[in-house]
């Protein structure tokens, strides 16, 4: 429908009855990279961009666009998430993450993680150019830090592809990567 201005203004159809209700609390939401802003989150080597799913979703959900700004020079720590559940996919780049399952897993373009809450975790690597969307469901989600793990061993071992090698130069020291043993 065209307004006076010559300016288009979306007309809804109207939805009949036999068309399943929409869940309480959601809308249709469209979310444009030049519309949506960056946003404070956990880690200071990444930019959030808010997808506004929460807003959409009245707090049930949340959606960034996860993107490295800096080179991590330190671990996260151990640590696990007061959520239901969190979910990431690697667009491009490399996250290292150790987890207390005994595994230590370094995912890349096309892999994907679902941490359920209250799982332990710790960030080892994050190369400088990942890029990632991360959800959690609700959308408010803590992190509270803890120590490692009892009883891992010092060894993890490394699940998903064993070829993935980084280096890291931001320090002036080469770190080299391999599923989360590095040396220096």
């Amino acid at each position: 429908m065209m307004d006076r201005d010559n300016s288009l203004t979306p007309q809804a159809a109207t939805r009949p009855d036999d068309l399943p209700k929409v869940a309480d609390g959601l809308r249709l939401h469209k979310s444009f990279m030049n519309e949506t802003p960056t946003i404070p989150g956990r880690r200071s080597f990444f930019q959030y961009r808010d997808l506004g799913l929460e807003a959409a979703s009245s707090g049930k959900i949340r959606c960034n666009a996860s993107n490295s700004i800096a080179g991590m020079v330190e671990s996260t720590g151990w640590h696990y998430h007061t959520c239901e559940m969190q979910f990431a996919y690697i667009i491009r780049g490399t996250v290292v993450i150790e987890f207390e399952d005994g595994t230590v897993a370094a995912f890349g373009p096309g892999d994907a993680m679902f941490i359920p809450g209250g799982i332990r975790h710790n960030e080892i690597y994050v190369s400088e150019d990942k890029q990632s969307i991360e959800l959690s469901l609700p959308g408010m989600m803590g992190t509270i830090n803890v120590p490692r793990p009892e009883g891992l061993p010092d060894q993890l071992t490394p699940v998903g592809s064993t070829s993935r090698w980084h280096s890291d130069q931001r320090l002036g020291i080469a770190q080299t990567y391999q599923l989360g043993v590095h040396t220096v």
